[in-house]
C-alpha cells in the first residue's frame, strides 16, 4: 500500500504550553508529528515528562498558577523560542486531525485560528487554542504599545487587533479559519483541526477520547459543555460506564475532593 506523503511545514514551529493535563498535552503533540514535519516541536511545561517522538523537545519551565500566566507566557516569552517564520499553539484539547487538509493559503496571514460566534464585528477570528501567528505578530505583542488583557487571544484578536493591522499584520477571513479549525463553527469532517473539549468524543471518537480523559489531572476544562461532552461519549459499547465515571468525577469535583 502506498502511504499518503508527509506534510513538511519547515517555516512553522509547533509549540505546547502547560501545567496541567500533561500527559494529554503530550498526546495532542505526538497526533501532530505522525503526520507533519515541523521546524521544531517544543514542549514547555514544569512537568517531568519523556515524549515517545523524538522530536519533542521538552523545554523546562517555571509552574503556570493560572491560565493567566499561561496567556502572559504565550504573549511575553514564546517569541524568544520561535525562530521560524510561523507558530503553531496546540493544547491538550486542540490539536490537527488530517494533514491532507492543509492549505498553503493559512501561512498568508499573522493569525488563524477558529472563529467567534458571538462577535459580529468583523473581529471575529479567532481562538487560540489551536491557531497559527507569524514571529512578526508574536513580537509585536511585546510591544509596549500592545495591552496583554487575558486570555491572550481575545488581546490579540479583538483588544489589539485593529492597533495590530495598523502596523501591517493580517487576520484570515472567517471561512478560511474555520477550515482551519473547527471550534464552535466549523465542521470537523473538513477542518485541519480542532479546538475544545466537547469536540473531542466526534474528533477523536468516544474510545480515544476516553483514554484521553483517562490522564487527565485537571478536569476544569471540562465543566463547560459537560452535557455535551457526556452525551458523545456516551455512544458505543460501554457508553453508560463511562458516563457513570464521569458523572462521578464531576461530583467529586464539585466537592473538592
Amino acid at each position: 500500500m502506498i502511504q499518503p506523503q508527509r506534510l513538511s511545514l519547515p517555516q512553522v514551529t509547533l509549540c505546547a504550553v502547560t501545567s496541567v493535563n500533561v500527559a494529554a498535552t503530550v498526546r495532542a503533540l505526538e497526533a501532530s508529528v505522525a503526520q507533519v514535519d515541523f521546524a521544531e516541536v517544543l514542549l514547555f511545561t514544569d512537568a517531568v515528562v519523556c515524549p515517545l517522538h523524538p522530536s519533542i523537545r521538552v523545554l523546562p519551565i517555571a509552574p503556570l498558577r493560572s491560565s493567566a500566566a499561561y496567556s502572559d507566557f504565550l504573549l511575553t516569552r514564546l517569541a524568544s523560542h520561535v525562530v521560524s517564520t510561523h507558530c503553531m499553539i496546540a493544547q491538550w484539547d486542540g490539536h490537527l486531525l488530517r494533514a491532507d487538509r492543509w492549505n498553503p493559503a493559512f501561512l498568508d496571514y499573522d493569525y488563524i485560528g477558529a472563529s467567534w460566534p458571538q462577535f459580529d464585528d468583523g473581529h471575529d477570528v479567532g481562538n487560540g487554542g489551536f491557531s497559527i501567528r507569524s514571529r512578526q505578530l508574536m513580537e509585536l505583542c511585546r510591544d509596549p504599545q500592545f495591552i496583554p488583557v487575558h486570555p491572550e487571544d481575545v488581546a490579540i484578536g479583538r483588544t489589539n487587533r485593529a492597533w495590530l493591522e495598523a502596523q501591517g499584520m493580517r487576520f484570515a477571513p472567517r471561512d478560511l479559519a474555520d477550515a482551519f479549525a473547527t471550534e464552535r463553527t466549523g465542521d470537523l469532517a473538513t477542518s485541519f483541526g480542532y479546538h475544545g473539549a466537547f469536540n473531542m468524543p466526534r474528533a477523536l471518537g468516544p474510545r480515544a477520547f476516553w483514554q484521553v480523559y483517562g490522564e487527565l489531572d485537571e478536569l476544569g476544562s471540562i465543566r463547560h459543555d459537560f452535557g455535551l461532552i457526556l452525551r458523545h461519549t456516551m455512544r458505543g459499547s460501554g457508553g453508560m460506564r463511562r458516563a457513570r465515571r464521569m458523572i462521578a468525577d464531576r461530583l467529586r469535583h464539585a466537592l473538592g475532593r
